[in-house]
């Protein structure tokens, strides 16, 4: 039985953008949650708790990229001219809050400045993401294998909301990682953001749902048409069952419950987009075959991620492992 090289990179690079989002997410959304914690120890407090791990975290950004180039290149030359805008803001912005961690923890005048950087960057990098998202999804114009629209087609409403719903679902995750890993005052404030949070995302989630089918007619008949109309029952019944969970944790004051269940959520959400945009990876004009390169290149690339993968897996496991556990607020960043 033949490969389909094409699809299980597919999955993949799929497998890495999650990974992406739910380890990243969080990290930013602590960023994005940042100006509402108390200066001082509080706010040393929650970037020491993502200090050992947010920078490996960004490798399954790097690695959805590059693979996306290496596998998909009329894929990767037909997003990135219509998402050059969103894109490149995300990137500054993840570069400030990079220099943020290094740079509040030397200054002690200039500490706001770097404060705000890291706040600012994060919220930009959050906020781009999901307009990436959101145009992605209301698709991209392509005539003759190339990208065909204008400069601002990414800038619609509904970009706008899928960006507002992916920085309010990044602050439920900071804020239900900061329950996990925090004590004492900040817990509960965090604990407090959770809540907020949490409902807004929910909404958010349901508003851009509906909306979703109604963008293009073939996601109207994946998600209304016999027999891919289940999932229009299981993914909601999932979702409803995650939010009890994250209530309920909140409420009983489990530390961990609430942030697993935030990432359930994020899963659940992320499988609808897979559902809604399968088998295209430019919706609704590219296929995943189409895109693909050569097999030759794929069975090559995929001998090295084989072996790259899971020593990502592995020492992301074991760095989270080692740090696991309350973060000690007498324990400085270095």
């Amino acid at each position: 039985m033949e490969l389909d090289l094409a699809f299980i990179w597919a999955a993949l690079i799929a497998f890495a953008v999650l990974a992406y989002v739910v380890l990243d997410g969080f990290d930013l959304g602590i960023g994005v949650l940042f100006p509402l914690i108390d200066k001082g120890p509080d706010r040393d407090t929650a970037m020491n708790s993502v200090a050992p791990v947010w920078d490996g975290n960004e490798t399954w950004l790097v690695l959805g990229g590059g693979g996306l180039f290496a596998v998909f290149p009329l894929a990767y030359a037909t997003i990135l001219p219509a998402l050059y805008a969103p894109l490149i803001a995300m990137l500054l912005g993840l570069i400030f809050r990079g220099v943020a961690f290094e740079f509040r923890h030397r200054t002690v005048r200039g500490k706001f400045l770097w404060d705000w950087g890291f706040a600012g960057g994060s919220l930009v990098a959050a906020f781009a993401q999901g307009i990436t998202l959101g145009a992605l999804v209301q698709g991209i114009e392509v005539a003759n294998r190339a990208y065909a629209g204008g400069w601002w087609d990414w800038l619609t409403p509904f970009s706008l909301l899928t960006g507002v719903a992916l920085v309010a679902g990044y602050a439920l995750l900071g804020a239900t990682w900061l329950v996990m890993k925090t004590e004492g005052h900040l817990a509960e404030r965090a604990r407090r953001f959770a809540w907020a949070s949490g409902i807004a995302t929910l909404v958010l989630i349901g508003v851009v749902s509906l909306a979703t089918p109604f963008l293009n007619p073939a996601y109207l008949e994946r998600w209304f048409a016999w027999p891919t109309v289940i999932f229009s029952v299981i993914v909601p019944a999932l979702v409803a069952g995650c939010a009890w969970l994250l209530f309920r944790g909140l409420l009983d004051h489990r530390p961990a419950q609430p942030f697993l269940a935030s990432l359930a959520l994020f899963g659940l959400c992320y499988a609808g987009i897979g559902i809604s945009f399968y088998p295209y990876i430019v919706p609704t004009s590219v296929t995943i075959w189409q895109a693909a390169a050569p097999d030759a290149s794929l069975a090559f690339l995929l001998v090295g991620a084989a072996v790259l993968i899971p020593i990502i897996l592995a020492y992301t496991g074991y760095a989270y492992w080692v740090f696991r556990g309350k973060v000690d607020p007498d324990e400085g960043y270095h």
